[in-house]
């Protein structure tokens, strides 16, 4: 142990890669091939839950602008992702990087982020699949009580709170599930995978197709609702002067607004969400058959492709409902009741769960593979990485982050889960930004098939507009106040655990400590 400063020892590049090496990696990934494995990842819980709770609360219809506000941010930390990836192409992600490049003590906040993107992300995700599951149950005339499928406040048609839940037994349940086939190691087949992003698709294409026709233009007047509460009589409301107050009061830690300029960007935080799964694209950097050409194409083929598909769903879902109204789990369930073809609204529903599952998997595995490779590291308990003889999966590991998803999803709110899950997505990507900063200049002979193109300027304009979005969120108090108790006891738990029992820390080569193969989603080996 070298004293204090050992928080900042870091990997060289040559360990981290020779601690993952599993044989080399086929590149056969073209560009066509990576703009749908990104539109697979992207399409799911955001544009399925979050977007009627984005327009009613925060947004309004300008919830359209908001989502190009966010693909604007997620294409610039998309491209540092891509440079990391190429240079970097090992399990672990962010943690991995940051782990090479930052040092210890910054590796274990990554993990700590990560822990809110990955986990109460699937969480996030077990509260929408409850709303479409109750909704779809509604239709067949079984009715589960609201306080029994419902965490948070219960709200009426109007957005009016009306009771409040108990617990969400369909979300605990659905969790549980999928925690057990994680756990004995049934995986989805890639044919499997491609039907569900197929239904996923589909889903959203016929509900933009159909939903068009029931558009009210009238719904969607005015774009940007007034804020409430209205600005004092006498100040200047000019769109520039809009805009400047709204980043005045986001950076200064100002009350989040509800409607106006404001609004519009602190809808843009919360449907964050929706673009959560990019980074498999920039991840894939090691299978590509020519990354500094096939990467950019597939990151920006596939975020302008959902960017549009978002842009036009949350048009036509303002569009049938009053953006007041959807304050909901399920809000395009919400708008296919409203027009009234029972046929539809049950094609959308089952879609929208086979979706969303899907998405629940793949969440509760990256988050069980981030423990797997810090516990190899030392920073978490050995019994993490400890992988089943028969199933060859990280049993341990696995019940625990199901059980911690499970008790999230079934007891915290979908506005508190889907605002935490934020918070650590952003701050995780912020410090992507800077790492890649970091690294052109602490390792500029670091080999780069993809180059972040204008540097600096990507990852700086990533780096702000992902401060802005998290200052948006962090002025809600209770977001605020957990997220800080939960970066102090994850920090003292390093202090206390991890410092001293880090292999780097102790000299310690993590090549002798290989598990034996796991089961990926997909039927691979990692």
């Amino acid at each position: 142990m070298a004293g204090i400063g050992g928080i900042f020892r870091r990997k060289s590049v040559a360990q981290i890669q020779a601690e993952h090496e599993h044989g080399e990696l086929k590149r056969s990934l073209g560009a066509l091939n990576l703009v749908l494995l990104g539109i697979g990842c992207i399409i799911g819980t955001g544009i399925f839950v979050l977007t009627g709770r984005a327009a009613a609360q925060w947004a309004g219809p300008a919830i359209m602008i908001s989502f190009v506000i966010t693909g604007l941010l997620c294409a610039f930390v998309a491209l540092c992702y891509a440079e990391l990836a190429s240079a970097l192409p090992v399990s672990g992600s962010a943690y991995s990087y940051t782990y090479t490049s930052m040092g210890e003590i910054v590796a274990w906040i990554m993990g700590l982020l990560l822990l809110l993107e990955y986990g109460l992300a699937a969480s996030t995700v077990a509260v929408g699949w409850s709303g479409y599951f109750v909704s779809l149950l509604q239709n067949m005339h079984i009715v589960i009580p609201a306080t029994l499928s419902t965490a948070g406040p219960i709200k009426d048609a109007t957005g009016a709170v009306i009771g409040q839940g108990i617990v969400n037994i369909p979300a605990i349940v659905v969790i549980g599930l999928v925690t057990a086939l994680l756990t004995v190691g049934v995986s989805e087949s890639a044919t499997v995978n491609n039907i569900v992003v197929f239904i996923k698709l589909s889903v959203v294409i016929a509900f933009i197709g159909i939903g068009s026709f029931y558009v009210h233009p009238a719904l969607w007047h005015p774009l940007v609702p007034a804020q409430i509460p209205a600005p004092p009589a006498g100040t200047p409301m000019d769109m520039g002067h809009q805009i400047w107050r709204a980043l005045v009061d986001v950076v200064s830690g100002s009350k989040a607004t509800r409607y106006g300029i404001g609004g519009v960007i602190h809808g843009a935080a919360v449907i964050f969400f929706a673009y959560l799964g990019f980074e498999a694209v920039s991840t894939a950097g090691a299978e590509s058959r020519n990354p500094a050409k096939d990467m950019p194409i597939g990151i920006l083929g596939a975020l302008v492709i959902c960017t549009i598909l978002y842009i036009a769903t949350s048009a036509v879902l303002v569009g049938i409902v009053p953006y007041a109204s959807l304050d909901n789990p399920a809000p395009i369930a919400v708008a296919v009741n409203q027009i009234g073809l029972p046929w539809f609204a049950i094609l959308v529903k089952i879609g929208a769960i086979a979706g969303l599952s899907s998405v629940m998997l793949v969440l509760l595995y990256g988050q069980t593979r981030i423990f797997y490779t810090m516990s190899r590291d030392g920073l978490l308990p050995s019994s993490l990485a400890v992988v089943h003889p028969r199933f060859k999966t990280p049993w341990i590991n696995t019940i625990i982050v199901g059980v911690a998803a499970a008790a999230a999803a079934g007891f915290m709110s979908l506005d508190a889960l889907a605002e935490l899950s934020n918070v650590g997505s952003l701050a995780a990507f912020c410090i992507v930004c800077v790492t890649v900063i970091y690294l052109r200049f602490h390792n500029p002979g670091l080999a780069r098939p993809f180059r972040t193109p204008f540097f600096p300027v990507t990852p700086i304009l990533g780096t702000i507009m992902c401060l802005v979005l998290l200052m948006s969120l962090m002025a809600v108090t209770a977001t605020r106040n957990f997220f800080l108790i939960y970066l102090g006891v994850g920090i003292l738990v390093y202090f206390a655990y991890g410092m001293w029992n880090s292999k780097l820390g102790k000299g310690l080569a993590v090549e002798g400590h290989e598990a034996e193969p796991m089961e990926l989603p997909g039927g691979e080996e990692p």
